[in-house]
């Protein structure tokens, strides 16, 4: 008989998924028995996988009399989101949870095993199916265009700090050397090599120029490909209207638009508590009796987002100087310096954010703010 302190549910199989590089463990049940099975498979073996879901869905369908919904789960992070879309088209209803935001025991020191997360999962999976919204947050997962869409600024973003890196180790070698005055970047650096002399005095090693000869090539070959991305963006970002109506503001470079047109204004927000709480800029007090005090912004959002605006906050700042936000900027900052300007420049990031969002969505200008001369 069933339960009649649990609400009533169709009848489902629930299966979990708890995903690695070295193995797949799933746990699995259905709405009409308590005991969970765990089955370990093979990395990408999706083809058993559903076969085993195939298996319980038939033995509950028999066992019910009736259709049979399936119901699935897995964290996001390392195999992305292909096995979400594998699993909808064959007909599972799966979902793809933020992993930070499963409740854990905080009593002592955890337990955490593949088989217990994946437990974990399933009972969260179990007490949604039940109407409990409150277990977890789940991902909204970008369709393949969307996720090909953001390739190219992440790829560019890569590029660049591995040109930060070459850069730094070629100078951190030359002043290991006491050479200060010769910089990668510049023209002819490569031909000076065989000229410099050493803060001692001494001609610069033949192991030291092998060594940083291999790093310029290795530069050399990533300013190539940096250039190269570069062209792809700007041809892409020229048939787009949105990053065109961001790039018609002052200060907003093809850049910052690509990443602000492809990482956020591609989705739908309801209100501007959402806009900021997706670049984790919105405020998170913490107040307990009488303790009440600021503990920053959440950070819980997209982090790459969440820089962008904070470096496009301060060029804001320089090259919007009559906009309301800027005023506003200098009149909170005038004087003041460290901590101080750095908390204003974030909230002006989450003022500026938000301000965007209304000028693309309801053609919005920000206050005062000047576009670019046609």
């Amino acid at each position: 008989m069933p339960n009649p302190t649990q609400p009533f549910m169709p009848a489902a199989v629930f299966v979990a998924l708890d995903l690695s590089r070295t193995s797949w463990v799933v746990a699995l049940r259905t709405s009409g028995d308590d005991r969970v099975s765990t089955h370990k498979l093979r990395p990408g073996d999706v083809d058993r996988l559903l076969d085993l879901i195939e298996r319980a869905r038939a033995r509950e369908e028999q066992r019910s009399g009736g259709p049979v919904e399936v119901r699935s789960c897995y964290e996001a992070g390392y195999d992305g989101f292909w096995l979400h879309r594998r699993l909808r088209a064959a007909g599972v209803r799966n979902v793809v949870v933020e992993p930070t935001s499963l409740l854990v025991d905080r009593r002592a020191r955890r337990v955490k095993t593949d088989r217990i997360d994946a437990g974990t999962l399933l009972r969260a999976l179990v007490a949604d199916a039940r109407g409990d919204r409150g277990v977890w947050r789940l991902v909204r997962v970008p369709t393949p265009e969307q996720e090909e869409a953001k390739r190219l600024h992440r790829e560019r973003r890569r590029l660049v700090r591995e040109r930060v890196a070459h850069v730094n180790r070629i100078r951190g070698l030359l002043a290991s050397q006491g050479i200060f005055d010769l910089h990668p970047l510049r023209a002819g650096c490569r031909e000076r090599l065989d000229a410099l002399v050493t803060g001692d005095g001494r001609p610069l090693g033949a192991a030291w120029r092998r060594d940083i000869l291999r790093e310029f090539e290795r530069l050399e070959l990533v300013l190539s490909q940096l250039a190269a991305v570069e062209v792809e963006r700007d041809t892409v970002a020229a048939g787009d209207p949105t990053i065109g109506r961001l790039t018609a503001l002052r200060g907003i470079g093809p850049e910052t638009a690509t990443v602000l047109a492809r990482e956020v204004f591609y989705r739908e927000f309801a209100n501007r508590r959402q806009v900021a709480g997706y670049a984790g800029l919105t405020p998170s007090p913490f107040a307990s009796g009488d303790r009440s005090r600021d503990q920053g912004i959440s950070k819980a959002g997209n982090a790459l987002v969440r820089t962008t605006m904070v470096e496009l906050a301060w060029l804001w700042v320089r090259y919007q100087p009559d906009s309301r936000l800027a005023r506003w900027f200098v009149a909170r900052a005038q004087g003041a310096a460290g901590r101080i300007r750095r908390i204003a420049i974030v909230a002006l990031a989450r003022k500026l954010l938000v301000s965007l969002w209304r000028y693309l969505t309801q053609g919005l200008v920000p206050d005062g703010a000047a576009l670019k001369a046609a």
